[in-house]
Protein backbone atom coordinates (compact mmCIF):
# COMPACT_ATOMS: atom_id res chain seq x y z
CA UNK A 1 0.00 0.00 0.00
CA UNK A 2 1.52 3.39 -0.94
CA UNK A 3 2.26 5.74 2.09
CA UNK A 4 -0.59 8.14 2.74
CA UNK A 5 2.35 10.62 3.95
CA UNK A 6 4.14 10.95 0.70
CA UNK A 7 1.18 11.91 -1.47
CA UNK A 8 0.84 14.96 -0.83
CA UNK A 9 4.65 15.39 -2.13
CA UNK A 10 4.12 12.37 -5.20
CA UNK A 11 0.61 14.99 -6.01
CA UNK A 12 1.13 18.27 -5.22
CA UNK A 13 -2.30 20.13 -3.65
CA UNK A 14 -1.87 22.66 -6.90
CA UNK A 15 -2.11 19.48 -9.70
CA UNK A 16 -4.58 17.71 -7.07
CA UNK A 17 -6.77 20.84 -7.38
CA UNK A 18 -6.40 21.15 -11.42
CA UNK A 19 -7.24 17.21 -11.70
CA UNK A 20 -10.48 17.76 -9.77
CA UNK A 21 -11.30 20.98 -11.70
CA UNK A 22 -10.83 19.08 -15.13
CA UNK A 23 -14.41 18.43 -15.59
CA UNK A 24 -15.35 21.68 -15.12
CA UNK A 25 -16.35 23.36 -18.98
CA UNK A 26 -18.29 26.72 -19.74
CA UNK A 27 -21.77 26.65 -20.18
CA UNK A 28 -24.57 25.42 -20.94
CA UNK A 29 -26.71 25.89 -18.19
CA UNK A 30 -29.89 27.75 -17.65
CA UNK A 31 -28.91 31.29 -15.77
CA UNK A 32 -30.89 33.11 -13.18
CA UNK A 33 -30.82 36.34 -12.49
CA UNK A 34 -27.58 37.19 -11.33
CA UNK A 35 -25.94 33.42 -12.03
CA UNK A 36 -22.61 33.07 -13.71
CA UNK A 37 -21.82 30.01 -14.27
CA UNK A 38 -18.13 29.04 -13.16
CA UNK A 39 -15.41 30.52 -11.83
CA UNK A 40 -12.27 32.11 -13.84
CA UNK A 41 -9.03 29.93 -13.70
CA UNK A 42 -8.16 32.93 -12.08
CA UNK A 43 -9.99 32.27 -9.19
CA UNK A 44 -8.79 28.76 -8.56
CA UNK A 45 -5.11 29.98 -6.86
CA UNK A 46 -2.31 27.89 -5.98
CA UNK A 47 -2.84 25.70 -2.60
CA UNK A 48 -0.28 24.58 -0.40
CA UNK A 49 0.77 21.37 0.05
CA UNK A 50 -0.69 19.03 3.03
CA UNK A 51 -3.96 18.66 4.26
CA UNK A 52 -6.07 21.29 3.36
CA UNK A 53 -6.70 22.64 6.93
CA UNK A 54 -10.08 24.14 7.71
CA UNK A 55 -9.73 28.10 6.41
CA UNK A 56 -6.35 27.86 4.20
CA UNK A 57 -5.22 27.81 1.06
CA UNK A 58 -7.55 28.91 -1.75
CA UNK A 59 -11.24 30.39 -0.96
CA UNK A 60 -12.57 31.61 -4.14
CA UNK A 61 -16.20 32.03 -2.98
CA UNK A 62 -17.62 35.24 -2.15
CA UNK A 63 -17.83 33.78 1.67
CA UNK A 64 -16.38 31.03 3.54
CA UNK A 65 -17.84 28.24 5.61
CA UNK A 66 -16.07 25.82 7.75
CA UNK A 67 -17.47 22.70 9.28
CA UNK A 68 -16.68 23.39 12.86
CA UNK A 69 -19.24 21.73 15.65
CA UNK A 70 -21.45 24.31 15.98
CA UNK A 71 -21.37 25.07 11.92
CA UNK A 72 -23.14 20.96 11.14
CA UNK A 73 -25.47 18.68 11.98
CA UNK A 74 -24.50 14.71 12.32
CA UNK A 75 -26.71 12.93 11.54
CA UNK A 76 -29.65 14.97 10.36
CA UNK A 77 -30.46 17.98 8.19
CA UNK A 78 -32.11 21.48 8.83
CA UNK A 79 -35.91 21.59 9.57
CA UNK A 80 -37.96 24.18 7.47
CA UNK A 81 -37.54 27.70 9.81
CA UNK A 82 -34.08 26.60 11.70
CA UNK A 83 -31.33 28.89 12.73
CA UNK A 84 -28.52 29.59 9.54
CA UNK A 85 -25.34 29.52 10.07
CA UNK A 86 -24.38 31.97 7.01
CA UNK A 87 -26.38 34.60 5.22
CA UNK A 88 -25.46 35.01 1.27
CA UNK A 89 -27.40 37.37 -1.40
CA UNK A 90 -28.19 35.25 -4.23
CA UNK A 91 -25.96 35.01 -7.11
CA UNK A 92 -23.36 34.79 -4.63
CA UNK A 93 -20.92 31.77 -4.00
CA UNK A 94 -19.74 29.89 -0.65
CA UNK A 95 -16.63 27.78 -0.33
CA UNK A 96 -17.78 25.47 1.70
CA UNK A 97 -15.03 22.73 3.87
CA UNK A 98 -16.83 20.08 4.17
CA UNK A 99 -15.80 16.54 6.35
CA UNK A 100 -16.61 13.18 5.48
CA UNK A 101 -18.05 10.94 8.32
CA UNK A 102 -15.83 8.12 7.16
CA UNK A 103 -13.36 7.41 9.81
CA UNK A 104 -15.18 9.60 12.62
CA UNK A 105 -18.00 7.12 13.09
CA UNK A 106 -18.19 5.12 16.32
CA UNK A 107 -17.30 1.82 14.55
CA UNK A 108 -14.33 3.24 13.61
CA UNK A 109 -13.64 4.57 17.11
CA UNK A 110 -14.86 8.12 16.86
CA UNK A 111 -11.12 9.08 16.86
CA UNK A 112 -9.81 10.20 13.21
CA UNK A 113 -6.35 10.73 14.53
CA UNK A 114 -6.31 6.49 15.49
CA UNK A 115 -8.28 5.35 12.60
CA UNK A 116 -6.38 6.55 10.16
CA UNK A 117 -2.64 6.15 12.13
CA UNK A 118 -3.59 2.66 11.53
CA UNK A 119 -3.19 3.29 7.99
CA UNK A 120 0.25 5.22 7.84
CA UNK A 121 -1.23 8.48 7.76
CA UNK A 122 0.36 10.81 10.75
CA UNK A 123 -1.84 13.07 12.97
CA UNK A 124 -0.57 16.27 11.02
CA UNK A 125 -2.54 14.23 7.91
CA UNK A 126 -5.83 14.32 9.60
CA UNK A 127 -8.22 17.24 9.02
CA UNK A 128 -8.74 19.77 12.72
CA UNK A 129 -12.11 20.25 11.89
CA UNK A 130 -12.80 16.20 11.70
CA UNK A 131 -11.01 15.68 15.01
CA UNK A 132 -13.14 18.70 16.26
CA UNK A 133 -16.10 16.71 15.42
CA UNK A 134 -15.46 13.71 16.59
CA UNK A 135 -14.69 15.15 19.80
CA UNK A 136 -16.78 18.03 20.34
CA UNK A 137 -20.19 17.73 18.61
CA UNK A 138 -22.95 17.79 21.10
CA UNK A 139 -26.21 19.26 19.35
CA UNK A 140 -28.00 16.15 19.88
CA UNK A 141 -26.93 12.54 20.96
CA UNK A 142 -24.99 10.24 18.89
CA UNK A 143 -26.86 6.89 18.52
CA UNK A 144 -25.05 5.06 15.83
CA UNK A 145 -27.66 2.54 14.82
CA UNK A 146 -30.51 5.24 14.32
CA UNK A 147 -28.81 8.42 13.52
CA UNK A 148 -27.09 9.05 9.74
CA UNK A 149 -23.82 8.85 9.41
CA UNK A 150 -23.48 12.53 7.38
CA UNK A 151 -21.96 15.78 8.77
CA UNK A 152 -24.03 18.37 7.20
CA UNK A 153 -22.42 21.69 7.08
CA UNK A 154 -24.91 24.57 7.11
CA UNK A 155 -28.14 25.55 6.47
CA UNK A 156 -27.48 28.69 4.37
CA UNK A 157 -29.72 31.49 4.21
CA UNK A 158 -30.45 32.87 0.78
CA UNK A 159 -32.18 36.25 0.66
CA UNK A 160 -34.99 36.56 -1.03
CA UNK A 161 -35.84 33.17 -1.23
CA UNK A 162 -39.42 31.68 -0.14
CA UNK A 163 -41.32 29.00 -0.81
CA UNK A 164 -42.53 28.44 -4.20
CA UNK A 165 -39.34 29.55 -5.97
CA UNK A 166 -36.19 26.88 -6.93
CA UNK A 167 -32.83 27.08 -5.22
CA UNK A 168 -30.35 26.85 -8.18
CA UNK A 169 -27.23 25.16 -6.76
CA UNK A 170 -24.06 25.12 -9.21
CA UNK A 171 -21.13 23.69 -8.43
CA UNK A 172 -18.62 25.51 -9.19
CA UNK A 173 -15.20 23.51 -7.97
CA UNK A 174 -14.59 20.44 -5.60
CA UNK A 175 -11.07 20.01 -4.41
CA UNK A 176 -10.55 16.77 -2.41
CA UNK A 177 -8.78 18.55 0.98
CA UNK A 178 -6.42 15.12 1.86
CA UNK A 179 -5.23 12.46 -0.27
CA UNK A 180 -7.17 9.86 0.88
CA UNK A 181 -10.98 8.22 1.51
CA UNK A 182 -12.49 5.14 2.67
CA UNK A 183 -15.19 3.28 1.21
CA UNK A 184 -17.58 1.56 3.90
CA UNK A 185 -19.27 -1.77 3.88
CA UNK A 186 -21.78 -2.56 6.92
CA UNK A 187 -23.81 -4.97 7.84
CA UNK A 188 -27.90 -4.61 6.99
CA UNK A 189 -27.07 -1.91 4.80
CA UNK A 190 -26.10 -1.53 1.22
CA UNK A 191 -27.49 -3.65 -2.21
CA UNK A 192 -26.48 -7.31 -0.79
CA UNK A 193 -27.82 -6.19 2.66
CA UNK A 194 -29.15 -9.01 5.34
CA UNK A 195 -32.76 -8.00 5.80
CA UNK A 196 -34.02 -7.15 8.83
CA UNK A 197 -35.43 -10.58 10.00
CA UNK A 198 -32.39 -12.43 9.19
CA UNK A 199 -32.81 -13.88 5.70
CA UNK A 200 -31.85 -13.17 2.25
CA UNK A 201 -33.56 -10.56 0.03
CA UNK A 202 -34.86 -11.92 -3.19
CA UNK A 203 -32.19 -12.62 -5.49
CA UNK A 204 -29.42 -13.82 -3.66
CA UNK A 205 -28.71 -16.82 -0.72
CA UNK A 206 -27.72 -16.10 2.55
CA UNK A 207 -24.30 -17.09 1.53
CA UNK A 208 -24.21 -14.38 -0.92
CA UNK A 209 -24.89 -11.23 1.90
CA UNK A 210 -22.26 -8.20 2.03
CA UNK A 211 -20.94 -8.65 4.76
CA UNK A 212 -20.81 -11.86 5.24
CA UNK A 213 -23.26 -12.85 7.32
CA UNK A 214 -20.43 -15.10 10.14
CA UNK A 215 -19.14 -11.59 10.60
CA UNK A 216 -22.16 -10.01 11.73
CA UNK A 217 -21.41 -8.83 15.54
CA UNK A 218 -24.70 -6.33 15.62
CA UNK A 219 -26.44 -8.49 18.51
CA UNK A 220 -23.11 -7.38 20.91
CA UNK A 221 -24.62 -3.42 20.85
CA UNK A 222 -20.77 -2.12 20.32
CA UNK A 223 -19.88 -0.49 17.16
CA UNK A 224 -17.04 -1.54 16.85
CA UNK A 225 -17.77 -5.14 16.97
CA UNK A 226 -20.60 -5.20 14.56
CA UNK A 227 -17.76 -6.25 11.83
CA UNK A 228 -18.17 -3.40 9.38
CA UNK A 229 -15.58 -3.02 6.73
CA UNK A 230 -13.82 0.34 5.98
CA UNK A 231 -11.10 -0.09 3.46
CA UNK A 232 -8.71 2.58 3.58
CA UNK A 233 -8.37 4.13 -0.14
CA UNK A 234 -5.00 6.46 -0.87
CA UNK A 235 -5.12 8.91 -3.52
CA UNK A 236 -1.89 8.66 -6.37
CA UNK A 237 -1.31 10.04 -9.32
CA UNK A 238 -2.03 7.72 -12.59
CA UNK A 239 0.33 7.34 -15.72
CA UNK A 240 -1.77 10.58 -17.08
CA UNK A 241 -0.34 12.03 -13.79
CA UNK A 242 -3.88 12.63 -12.84
CA UNK A 243 -5.19 11.27 -8.81
CA UNK A 244 -6.48 7.87 -9.03
CA UNK A 245 -8.05 5.76 -5.82
CA UNK A 246 -5.94 2.72 -5.33
CA UNK A 247 -7.23 -0.21 -3.43
CA UNK A 248 -4.74 -2.99 -3.05
CA UNK A 249 -5.68 -6.96 -3.13
CA UNK A 250 -4.23 -10.51 -3.17
CA UNK A 251 -0.46 -10.46 -3.41
CA UNK A 252 0.63 -7.00 -4.34
CA UNK A 253 -1.76 -6.33 -7.03
CA UNK A 254 -4.56 -3.42 -6.94
CA UNK A 255 -7.23 -1.80 -8.84
CA UNK A 256 -7.04 1.60 -9.89
CA UNK A 257 -9.66 4.22 -10.74
CA UNK A 258 -10.09 7.87 -11.43
CA UNK A 259 -11.38 10.40 -9.24
CA UNK A 260 -14.84 12.15 -9.99
CA UNK A 261 -15.49 14.40 -7.21
CA UNK A 262 -19.17 16.02 -6.49
CA UNK A 263 -21.20 16.25 -3.32
CA UNK A 264 -23.18 13.72 -2.46
CA UNK A 265 -25.83 15.17 -0.35
CA UNK A 266 -26.94 19.04 -1.43
CA UNK A 267 -30.42 20.31 0.09
CA UNK A 268 -32.57 23.14 1.06
CA UNK A 269 -34.88 22.46 4.40
CA UNK A 270 -37.94 20.41 3.45
CA UNK A 271 -39.60 19.07 6.88
CA UNK A 272 -40.85 21.12 9.87
CA UNK A 273 -39.88 18.99 12.53
CA UNK A 274 -39.88 19.12 16.66
CA UNK A 275 -36.36 18.19 17.28
CA UNK A 276 -33.48 18.96 15.75
CA UNK A 277 -33.11 14.58 15.39
CA UNK A 278 -36.45 13.83 14.33
CA UNK A 279 -36.83 10.89 12.21
CA UNK A 280 -37.92 12.79 9.37
CA UNK A 281 -34.51 15.01 9.50
CA UNK A 282 -32.55 11.98 9.31
CA UNK A 283 -29.90 12.48 5.98
CA UNK A 284 -29.95 9.12 4.73
CA UNK A 285 -32.98 9.46 2.77
CA UNK A 286 -32.81 11.74 -0.65
CA UNK A 287 -36.29 13.73 -0.61
CA UNK A 288 -38.35 16.45 -2.52
CA UNK A 289 -35.44 18.99 -0.98
CA UNK A 290 -32.67 17.20 -2.16
CA UNK A 291 -30.30 15.87 0.57
CA UNK A 292 -28.68 12.68 0.06
CA UNK A 293 -29.30 12.26 -3.91
CA UNK A 294 -25.58 10.95 -4.41
CA UNK A 295 -26.09 11.38 -8.56
CA UNK A 296 -22.47 11.33 -10.13
CA UNK A 297 -23.16 13.64 -12.24
CA UNK A 298 -23.63 16.56 -10.34
CA UNK A 299 -20.00 17.64 -9.78
CA UNK A 300 -18.42 20.84 -11.08
CA UNK A 301 -19.96 22.83 -13.31
CA UNK A 302 -23.66 21.10 -13.05
CA UNK A 303 -26.51 22.49 -11.63
CA UNK A 304 -28.66 21.22 -9.39
CA UNK A 305 -32.27 23.04 -9.08
CA UNK A 306 -34.47 22.49 -5.22
CA UNK A 307 -38.45 23.20 -4.92
CA UNK A 308 -38.22 26.07 -2.07
CA UNK A 309 -40.36 25.04 0.87
CA UNK A 310 -38.70 27.64 3.71
CA UNK A 311 -37.92 31.58 3.52
CA UNK A 312 -34.15 31.69 2.83
CA UNK A 313 -34.30 27.82 1.18
CA UNK A 314 -31.65 26.87 4.41
CA UNK A 315 -29.48 25.53 1.85
CA UNK A 316 -27.05 22.80 3.14
CA UNK A 317 -24.24 20.32 2.39
CA UNK A 318 -22.29 17.08 3.05
CA UNK A 319 -21.32 13.55 2.30
CA UNK A 320 -18.44 14.92 0.15
CA UNK A 321 -17.27 11.84 -2.52
CA UNK A 322 -13.78 11.55 -4.34
CA UNK A 323 -15.29 8.62 -6.88
CA UNK A 324 -18.54 6.93 -6.64
CA UNK A 325 -20.21 4.16 -9.33
CA UNK A 326 -24.13 4.18 -10.12
CA UNK A 327 -25.64 2.01 -7.96
CA UNK A 328 -22.95 2.80 -4.78
CA UNK A 329 -23.93 -0.73 -4.12
CA UNK A 330 -21.16 -1.47 -1.62
CA UNK A 331 -23.34 1.35 0.90
CA UNK A 332 -20.52 3.95 0.51
CA UNK A 333 -18.96 5.74 -2.35
CA UNK A 334 -14.85 6.61 -2.13
CA UNK A 335 -15.79 8.87 0.81
CA UNK A 336 -13.67 11.63 1.17
CA UNK A 337 -12.98 15.42 2.13
CA UNK A 338 -14.02 18.13 -0.42
CA UNK A 339 -13.39 22.28 -0.50
CA UNK A 340 -16.44 22.93 -2.65
CA UNK A 341 -17.39 26.24 -3.88
CA UNK A 342 -21.86 26.78 -4.76
CA UNK A 343 -22.95 29.90 -6.57
CA UNK A 344 -27.14 29.92 -4.96
CA UNK A 345 -29.12 31.84 -6.68
CA UNK A 346 -33.02 32.07 -6.83
CA UNK A 347 -35.34 31.39 -9.63
CA UNK A 348 -38.33 32.81 -9.83
CA UNK A 349 -41.91 31.07 -11.51
CA UNK A 350 -42.28 32.36 -15.31
CA UNK A 351 -38.78 33.75 -15.30
CA UNK A 352 -37.67 30.47 -17.09
CA UNK A 353 -34.64 30.44 -15.52
CA UNK A 354 -35.27 26.50 -13.89
CA UNK A 355 -36.22 23.60 -15.54
CA UNK A 356 -40.04 23.62 -14.78
CA UNK A 357 -40.40 20.14 -13.10
CA UNK A 358 -38.11 21.95 -10.71
CA UNK A 359 -40.64 23.62 -9.10
CA UNK A 360 -41.69 20.61 -7.73
CA UNK A 361 -38.82 17.99 -7.57
CA UNK A 362 -35.59 17.76 -7.87
CA UNK A 363 -33.66 18.47 -11.49
CA UNK A 364 -30.07 18.80 -12.05
CA UNK A 365 -27.90 19.75 -15.73
CA UNK A 366 -24.91 19.59 -16.83
CA UNK A 367 -23.09 21.11 -19.81
CA UNK A 368 -24.21 18.40 -22.21
CA UNK A 369 -27.39 16.93 -20.61
CA UNK A 370 -31.28 17.63 -18.31
CA UNK A 371 -31.04 15.36 -15.47
CA UNK A 372 -34.52 13.92 -14.28
CA UNK A 373 -34.71 12.47 -11.40
CA UNK A 374 -37.27 10.03 -9.58
CA UNK A 375 -37.04 8.83 -6.25
CA UNK A 376 -38.82 6.08 -4.36
CA UNK A 377 -40.33 7.74 -1.61
CA UNK A 378 -39.86 11.47 -1.28
CA UNK A 379 -41.27 12.30 1.45
CA UNK A 380 -38.18 10.21 3.36
CA UNK A 381 -39.50 8.17 6.33
CA UNK A 382 -43.40 10.19 6.50
CA UNK A 383 -45.75 7.66 5.98
CA UNK A 384 -43.46 5.25 5.92
CA UNK A 385 -40.26 3.62 3.54
CA UNK A 386 -40.34 2.68 -0.18
CA UNK A 387 -37.35 1.00 -2.09
CA UNK A 388 -38.67 0.36 -4.97
CA UNK A 389 -36.72 1.47 -8.26
CA UNK A 390 -39.42 1.24 -10.19
CA UNK A 391 -41.33 3.74 -8.47
CA UNK A 392 -38.32 5.75 -9.02
CA UNK A 393 -37.81 5.11 -12.38
CA UNK A 394 -41.79 6.07 -13.42
CA UNK A 395 -41.42 8.99 -11.25
CA UNK A 396 -37.92 9.86 -13.22
CA UNK A 397 -39.61 9.29 -16.74
CA UNK A 398 -42.90 11.32 -15.90
CA UNK A 399 -40.46 14.19 -14.71
CA UNK A 400 -38.43 14.24 -18.10
CA UNK A 401 -41.58 14.06 -19.88
CA UNK A 402 -43.04 17.20 -18.14
CA UNK A 403 -39.71 18.93 -18.89
CA UNK A 404 -39.83 18.25 -22.69
CA UNK A 405 -42.83 18.84 -23.11
CA UNK A 406 -43.61 22.35 -21.05
CA UNK A 407 -39.70 23.50 -21.65
CA UNK A 408 -39.02 22.06 -25.28
CA UNK A 409 -42.40 21.98 -26.73
CA UNK A 410 -42.26 18.29 -27.53
CA UNK A 411 -46.17 16.56 -27.83
CA UNK A 412 -45.93 14.31 -25.44
CA UNK A 413 -46.50 11.24 -27.37
CA UNK A 414 -43.14 12.33 -29.29
CA UNK A 415 -41.54 12.57 -25.97
CA UNK A 416 -41.94 9.29 -24.62
CA UNK A 417 -40.89 7.37 -27.94
CA UNK A 418 -37.73 9.93 -27.99
CA UNK A 419 -36.73 9.18 -24.70
CA UNK A 420 -37.47 5.27 -25.33
CA UNK A 421 -35.08 5.42 -28.75
CA UNK A 422 -32.27 7.81 -27.34
CA UNK A 423 -32.18 9.04 -23.28
CA UNK A 424 -30.46 6.55 -20.81
CA UNK A 425 -31.89 6.11 -17.48
CA UNK A 426 -29.36 4.88 -14.65
CA UNK A 427 -30.03 3.91 -10.76
CA UNK A 428 -28.61 6.35 -8.85
CA UNK A 429 -28.20 4.58 -6.01
CA UNK A 430 -29.84 1.28 -3.94
CA UNK A 431 -28.72 2.02 -0.73
CA UNK A 432 -30.40 5.21 1.00
CA UNK A 433 -33.32 3.60 2.14
CA UNK A 434 -34.97 5.72 -0.57
CA UNK A 435 -33.44 4.47 -3.72
CA UNK A 436 -33.09 6.95 -7.25
CA UNK A 437 -33.02 6.96 -10.74
CA UNK A 438 -31.63 9.90 -12.90
CA UNK A 439 -32.07 10.22 -16.48
CA UNK A 440 -29.72 11.73 -19.10
CA UNK A 441 -31.53 13.71 -21.88
CA UNK A 442 -28.53 14.76 -24.18
CA UNK A 443 -28.56 18.74 -25.31
CA UNK A 444 -27.05 18.03 -28.64
CA UNK A 445 -30.08 16.01 -29.56
CA UNK A 446 -32.01 19.49 -29.29
CA UNK A 447 -30.01 21.90 -31.29
CA UNK A 448 -32.47 24.95 -30.91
Amino acid sequence: MSDPRSLFSALGRRDLFRAAAAVTATGGLLGCSGAGAVLPAAAHGVLPDGPLQPGHGDIPGDHYLGSEPDAVRWGYVPAIGAEPVLTVRSGQTVTVDTVSHEGILEDQGRDPVAWFARHGVAADGVLTDAVAIARDYRRTPRDFDADGPHVITGPIFVEGARPGDVLKIETLSAVPRVPYGVISSRHGKGALARTRDGGAPDGITVDEIMPPVGTDGRPTGDPQQQGNVSLFTAVRPGADGLPQGVLPYGDGQEVAFGLRPFMGTMGVAHAAAGSENAPELNSIPPTLGGGNIDIRLLGPDSAFYLPVRSEGALFYVGDPHLAMGDGEVALTALEGSLRATFRLTVCRPGEGTAPSPAFGYPFGETPDAWVPIGLSDPDGVIGGQETDLGVAMRRAVVNALDFLEADRGVDRATAYAYLSAAADFSVSQVVDRTVGIHGVIPKAHFPT
